[in-house]
This record gives C-alpha cells, structure tokens and sequence, in this order.
C-alpha cells in the first residue's frame, strides 16, 4: 500500500460513522469530534456501522489520500464508541488493514532450529 510510513501518528474514530461521507465530510469528523488538524499528516481512520468498511483519511502535503476497504469476510476489529478515539502505532495500522485484531495480536516465538 502506498502510504503515509512508517513514523506517522493514528487515530481511530471509536464507533461507526456513515461511510457514504467522503474527504470533505470526514476532515469536518476529524476536526469536529477527534479535535485534530486534518492537514497534520496523521492517519484518521473511520469505521462503518457494519464493521466490514474501513477509510483512511491521510494528507500527504499536496492533498488529501483517502483509503477504502471492504473485507470479504468477517469485521474489523474496532473499541467501542464510549472510547472516543484511540491511537495506534504504525504496526497496528498495519494489523488493522489486513484485518488482524491489532489489539489482542498472537505473537510467538520462532521456532528453534536443532542442528
């Protein structure tokens, strides 16, 4: 994916917004209910009330990139609308994008290898 690196700051807006909103109407979300600066060059990422649809809003100093998902199967993994908004590194983003519950990861150790 092209994208914003790997240093950015993300927010997620907790519970669903109305995915018909495009980049005007999400810049608006982000500075009326996550009190951030659309233009900042952090990610802001919204959920559909289904769980199935993520957008990515990210201004890359010429204008904005908007980003959409829709999973074949399954939800995305999101925090409750009662959280507010949430932060994440630039790994859980990445978690988030391909679908994986980048709150509860499965981490593991590599196998070790007997000569």
């Amino acid at each position: 994916m092209i994208g914003p690196g790997s240093a950015v700051r993300v927010y997620l807006a907790c519970g669903s917004i109305d995915m018909r909103k495009g980049i005007d109407g999400l810049a608006a979300l982000v500075q009326a209910d996550l009190r951030q600066k659309p233009t900042s060059g952090a990610v802001f990422a919204f959920r559909g009330k289904r769980g199935d649809r993520i957008k990515l809003l990210f201004w890359d100093g010429q204008g904005f990139c908007l980003f959409y998902k829709v999973l074949d199967k399954g939800r995305f993994p999101w925090p409750s609308a009662a959280d507010g908004t949430a932060r994440l590194t630039s790994a859980q983003l990445s978690m988030l994008w391909e679908g994986i519950d980048w709150r509860r990861p499965s981490w593991s150790a590599p196998p070790i290898r007997t000569a």
